[in-house]
């Protein structure tokens, strides 16, 4: 008689966080449905992201909303709808792409988050620099990130859901060098 398997769906960084090292915290955050929007040419889908969650197509290197309902620029003429499913109308104006199993999102969050990500990211993150609502798609180490700061010592960040172990790894150890030195 054969065993039956099982299969549980979980989380892209499932046993490996929460961490706190030093005065940073790694946690994993469930964005809730991640949509990609690419406008067609001339829609007006600033006003219909507006009418339909709240919030405006985000110009580039920035995010518009809050927790729960966000739009982050993700590209060239393309944003990532975070939270609510997207209103139906919204395909009139752009193609929508349902992206929620292929990222990997965590916060980094505590005074020294800024100083950890110092460590691997090649962008000034000061926040007179990169203030609360820019974004940027750049590297992580060696990974392609976005990095969106929600807090003065906080930042969303998000990789390829394939490279999670590599950025809490990447993360951790960034975590370490500086708490070590304190």
């Amino acid at each position: 008689m054969a065993d039956t398997l099982t299969l549980t769906a979980t989380s892209p960084c499932y046993g490996l966080l929460p961490k706190t090292l030093g005065t940073c915290t790694l946690t994993e955050t469930d964005l809730g449905t991640l949509t990609s929007v690419a406008p067609f040419k001339g829609a007006a889908i600033s006003d219909a992201l507006k009418a339909a969650h709240g919030m405006a197509f985000p110009a580039p290197n920035r995010a518009t909303g809050k927790t729960g309902a966000r739009a982050i620029w993700f590209g060239r003429d393309i944003a990532l709808l975070a939270g609510p499913a997207p209103d139906p109308g919204l395909g009139d104006l752009a193609a929508l792409t349902d992206q929620s199993d292929a990222w990997a999102c965590v916060t980094l969050s505590g005074d020294d988050a800024g100083a950890v990500l110092a460590r691997l990211v090649p962008i000034d993150l000061r926040p007179a620099a990169f203030k609360q609502g820019h974004t940027a798609r750049t590297q992580l180490g060696h990974l392609n990130a976005s990095i969106t700061r929600t807090g003065p010592d906080s930042f969303l960040i998000l990789v390829f859901r394939s490279m999670a172990a590599t950025l809490v790894h990447d993360l951790v150890t960034a975590m370490e060098s500086l708490a070590a030195r304190h």
